[in-house]
């Protein structure tokens, strides 16, 4: 959005100035629109107190009353205005223990980076800039404001922060805040995985994917946060298959390849799809990784339960990871296993990985070609291909009143209907019938 176009937040800057209190925009949103960016949301900073918020708004939400934050909600929009502050030592990493309302300049010098501590008054058009951001972001700089250790100490997280910017805007990090950065690299461990993951996600969407990995293995974040990654470094691999390097590089090529708009699912599927070969590699008639897609599925699922990611997200990124390695079979698949091979939950990411897969090592797209055609035509049939939507043509109590014992062997009788179905073989109850009790006695 356009933070100066933006009439419900201008109307809560005007409301607070009326009623005799400094207001203006802060942050992130004031950064962006000194580059020429959108803006994700408008923040609003005051030296109003929250009972002062409270009372001049309507509808407000004490979201964080206690640090001096309240949402002000206009026609069904939040806008989160906070009370200048300072914060006092925080013995979590997180949180401050307790804040004291303070100044703007005072406010500007306890946040993280001189490029967001930057305010912004919409109605005289003057931003208020006392750490620097402006030159920072002019000479393309990451910098902590004041004392980097300092930083660090108040919230950890910081630490993978400065490289998610850093890579975001293809900025410089200022040598201090590096050297603090990889100094201080081990303490991001203290902070919650719940909070990890979420900034790990964000910063596997940066535009700069390569410079955000390389940032973090050469900080040494990388090795606390996803050691499973960082020995992808120097982990080579064929160079008939892969001459782009190491396992490493593929993966950096392949979270590189992916549209824009790819999912978190897909993001962490191509970040671990590979993650298995380090340590199924062996060097026998050539550099091999046998089983490297199911010792891949499992460090992925331990992986995505330390990060505490919900039971759906990591089914579905432990199937990524697991299936990515049967396109290369698809050609010789019979059309049963095609068609349940397709019917995987969201297909079109696997296909997506695939892609990505092929284009970061050895560029041939057969088996992703061949796919899509085959996409095509099974849609432009009146088959069903998907399972969900085959008729049932027989049941277990089927199988009973023919005689059959309830066993193992139901199963194998239903799956192979399943597929005579999905071969086209069989397309009616008495075709089924009559294959059943040829081909399994009683």
């Amino acid at each position: 959005m356009n933070i100066k176009s933006n009439k419900k937040a201008l109307f809560i800057v005007r409301t607070l100035k009326e009623q005799g209190f400094e207001a203006v925009y802060a942050g992130g949103c004031v950064r962006d629109m000194l580059m020429n960016n959108e803006a994700h949301d408008i923040d609003i900073a005051t030296n109003a107190l929250p009972d002062n918020i409270e009372r001049i708004f309507p509808k407000t939400v004490a979201v964080g009353k206690a640090f001096g934050v309240i949402v002000v909600i206009l026609d069904g929009e939040e806008f989160e205005v906070a009370t200048f502050r300072k914060d006092s030592a925080e013995s979590d990493g997180r949180r401050p223990d307790s804040v004291t309302f303070c100044s703007m300049e005072e406010d500007a010098k306890r946040r993280d980076l001189t490029i967001n501590g930057l305010f912004y008054d919409p109605i005289a058009d003057i931003i208020y800039d006392y750490t620097g951001g402006q030159k920072d972001i002019l000479e393309k700089v990451i910098r902590f404001i004041g004392d980097p250790r300092e930083r660090i100490k108040e919230d950890k997280l910081r630490l993978m922060r400065v490289i998610r910017f850093a890579a975001r805007f293809n900025f410089e990090i200022e040598p201090r805040t590096y050297a603090a950065v990889k100094e201080h690299a081990s303490e991001v461990a203290t902070v919650s995985a719940e909070r990890i993951a979420d900034e790990m996600t964000k910063i596997l969407r940066v535009s700069e994917k390569r410079r955000a990995l390389e940032l973090l293995h050469s900080t040494g974040l990388l090795y606390t946060i996803l050691p499973e990654i960082a020995i992808m470094r120097g982990c080579e691999q064929p160079p008939e298959f892969h001459p782009e390097g190491d396992v490493f590089e593929h993966t950096v090529l392949a979270l590189s390849e992916l549209p824009e708009d790819a999912s978190d699912t897909l993001l962490w599927g191509a970040l671990l799809h590979d993650v298995g070969k380090p340590p199924t590699q062996t060097f026998e008639d050539r550099i091999r990784f046998s089983g490297h897609d199911k010792r891949g599925m499992c460090l992925t699922e331990e992986i995505m339960k330390r990060f505490k990611f919900s039971n759906d997200f990591v089914e579905h990124t432990c199937a990524l990871v697991e299936n990515h390695m049967k396109f290369m079979c698809v050609e010789e698949m019979r059309t049963s296993t095609l068609k349940r091979f397709m019917n995987l939950d969201k297909f079109d990411e696997h296909l997506e990985l695939h892609r990505v897969d092929c284009l970061s090592s050895h560029g041939d797209l057969e088996h992703y070609d061949f796919m899509v055609e085959k996409l095509k035509s099974f849609e432009a049939t009146p088959e069903k291909v998907m399972l969900n939507k085959l008729p049932r043509l027989i049941t277990g109590h089927d199988l009973l009143t023919l005689g059959y014992s309830q066993g193992p062997l139901f199963r194998t009788i239903l799956t192979d209907i399943e597929d005579q179905q999905l071969e086209d073989t069989i397309v009616t109850r008495e075709q089924a019938l009559t294959y059943i009790t040829g081909k399994y006695l009683i």
